[in-house]
């Protein structure tokens, strides 16, 4: 039987990832909860940094190793980081029965997780020699969703350069008006829409592009599209359809 593994974000306003391909428990995704066939206890695993598709130079002069480095190793990791530290801290709550603190603990899970998910697609969005146009299916829904690709395009980068502050812009699959939608989400888990499945990300956190692009938004925004990996992007889609 084919087994399916769900990383669903449960607090409101958060992005949800479901479906994804299920695989032997010593090969879980980081974060995934499975069962212990031994003791027939669920176990959650840790979450943990997923290592990068190329090398740190890869997407040179879009993004420089220096700038791509800090943002996955340092930034990236403090999100993994924070989101075990609360669950070990929700998990020890729940052993005292003491809530207390659990309007910090709901805040710190959504936030950190956010954080890490979005990222973990964001490295796979792009690619060495990337860029250009979809083909396929892909290409064909966002003809139809939103006219052609250049209205999307423009659409999609609008949105990034408009995030008040710190956040992303989204293009992502909405299942009840069964279409692809462009989002914002502030931080990483505000104005985002219940159970809409992330397919691009385009991270406009100013750690993501301020030490080669200072203040130029547009410019970074821009220049995402000459390394998008659409062959990610087409495969995040179809998985939404299985």
């Amino acid at each position: 039987m084919r087994r399916y593994w769900l990383a669903l974000l449960i607090v409101p306003g958060l992005l949800a990832i479901a479906g994804l391909p299920g695989v032997a428990p010593e090969r879980i995704p980081a974060g995934a909860a499975y069962a212990d066939t031994n003791s027939n206890e669920v176990k959650r695993m840790p979450l943990t940094l997923p290592d990068l598709p190329y090398p740190y130079d890869a997407l040179e002069p879009f993004l420089s190793a220096e700038t791509l480095h800090l943002h996955h190793d340092k930034h990236h990791q403090a999100y993994v980081n924070g989101y075990n530290e609360a669950e070990a801290k929700l998990k020890a709550a729940r052993e005292a029965g003491d809530f207390a603190a659990i309007r910090a603990l709901c805040d710190a899970l959504a936030f950190n997780y956010s954080g890490h998910l979005l990222h973990s697609i964001f490295w796979t969005n792009m690619k060495p020699g990337g860029g250009g146009e979809p083909s396929g299916d892909l290409a064909k829904q966002i003809a139809a969703d939103f006219g052609s690709f250049a209205t999307f395009k423009a659409e999609m980068i609008a949105a990034a350069n408009s995030v008040q502050g710190s956040g992303w812009a989204v293009l992502a699959w909405q299942p009840l008006g069964q279409q692809l939608v462009v989002l914002q989400a502030e931080k990483h888990q505000n104005l985002a829409e219940w159970g809409v499945t992330p397919v691009l990300v385009l991270d406009v956190w100013e750690h993501a592009y301020y030490l080669q692009y200072q203040n130029r938004r547009p410019d970074f925004t821009k220049a995402f599209f000459e390394v998008v990996n659409w062959d990610d992007v087409a495969q995040r889609l179809a998985a939404t359809q299985e």
